[in-house]
């Protein structure tokens, strides 16, 4: 059984506001990937990426070999403010949202069914990881 529907899914990452929030001078970072296996080497079918202060940049990973980056420059991001992260699975693409805003797609390069793993981590502390 796969984990992911379109349009069934979608999953918010909800950072908490603290002294521990990245400083964009300090090139902090945020990463998720969506893993078609359970191992950190297996496909990844979205990658996404902050750059805070920098850029965002979202890509997959095929039979060990990465895409073509998408990159945006535009940082909807707030230095030391806390942000939610909402990313949908549609029929064609997924669709970024920051604090309610759409801001990024990205079409679908391998199949949103294969994903079998989230993977969040870098320099962001989280408050709530919710799969919908």
């Amino acid at each position: 059984m796969s984990m992911l529907s379109p349009d069934l899914w979608k999953t918010v990452l909800t950072s908490r506001k603290t002294n521990s929030l990245p400083l964009f001078n300090m090139s902090p970072e945020l990463q998720v990937d969506f893993h078609t296996g359970t191992e950190e080497d297996s496909d990844i079918a979205f990658y996404f990426r902050v750059y805070f202060g920098n850029c965002v940049v979202m890509n997959s990973r095929q039979f060990g070999d990465w895409k073509s980056e998408e990159r945006y420059d535009g940082m909807p991001f707030v230095d030391r403010q806390p942000f939610e992260l909402c990313i949908s699975v549609l029929q064609n693409e997924y669709q970024i949202k920051i604090n309610g805003r759409q801001c990024y797609k990205f079409s679908h390069r391998l199949p949103p069914q294969s994903v079998k793993m989230i993977q969040v981590w870098r320099d962001v502390s989280l408050s709530s990881v919710s799969v919908q």
